[in-house]
C-alpha cells in the first residue's frame, strides 16, 4: 500500500483546533498552503503534549545552538479563527515526531498515522523474532510534515494551549470536568456538584 506525505514547508497556516461542543470535541491539526488543506485528528492529550514538547525543543535549540527566540505571544493575540472548512480527516495521528533543523533554523513537526502494528498484537516466538531485521513500522504510513519558523512555532504553542484549556471547567474539588448539568463528584460522596 502506498503512503502519502503531506508536506508543508512552510505552511500558510498551521493550527490546532476542535470541532464539537465541550465534552464531545474532536481535536485536529490543520495545515493549509499551496491550495491544499489537510486535517488530521488526534487526542486532546496529544495536542497538550505537542505544545509542551515544542516549548522544550525551542528552549533546547536556544541553549545549544543560540537560536534567537521570539517572546511568548500574549494570550489574546495570534490566530483565533476557527478551522478552515471542510474539516475532512485525512487520518488519525498515532505518533508525533519533532526535530530542529539547525541549517534552516526551523522546527519540523511530523504527525504519523496510526498503524496496524499499534492496533494488532503480534504473537510469535521470541527466538524467531531475534533473527529478523527489525522493520520500521512508520515507513509505509501516511504522514503530515510541517516546517515552522520559531515565531510560527510560538504562535502554534499559544493557540494549542488556548484550545486545550477552552473545554469544560474543572471541578474545584476533584479536578474532573464539569458538565453543564454538573457531575457526581467523588470528593463530595457522589452528590451532584
Amino acid at each position: 500500500m502506498t503512503h502519502q506525505v503531506h508536506a508543508f514547508e512552510p505552511p500558510e497556516r498551521f493550527v490546532a483546533g476542535t470541532v464539537g461542543p465541550p465534552g464531545e470535541r474532536t481535536f485536529f491539526l490543520q495545515a493549509r498552503g499551496g491550495g491544499r488543506l489537510v486535517s488530521v485528528s488526534l487526542e486532546k492529550v496529544q495536542v497538550s503534549l505537542l505544545a509542551e514538547k515544542l516549548e522544550e525543543l525551542l528552549a533546547e535549540a536556544q541553549r545549544r545552538f543560540g537560536v534567537q527566540l521570539p517572546e511568548a505571544a500574549p494570550p489574546t493575540g495570534g490566530d483565533n479563527e476557527p478551522l478552515d472548512t471542510p474539516v475532512d480527516e485525512e487520518f488519525r495521528v498515532g505518533t508525533l515526531g519533532l526535530a530542529f533543523d539547525v541549517d534552516t533554523a526551523t522546527v519540523v513537526i511530523e504527525a504519523i498515522a496510526v498503524g496496524e502494528a499499534e492496533v494488532e498484537v503480534e504473537l510469535g516466538d521470541a527466538e524467531d523474532d531475534a533473527d529478523e531485521e527489525p522493520d520500521e513500522p512508520d515507513d509505509d504510513l501516511d504522514r503530515l510534515r510541517v516546517r515552522l519558523t520559531p515565531e510560527a512555532t510560538r504562535e502554534f504553542i499559544e493557540r494549542a494551549k488556548r484550545v486545550v484549556n477552552a473545554g469544560r471547567p474543572p471541578c474545584p474539588l476533584c479536578g474532573q470536568p464539569l458538565d453543564p448539568a454538573g457531575h457526581l463528584c467523588p470528593r463530595n460522596n457522589g452528590y451532584h456538584r
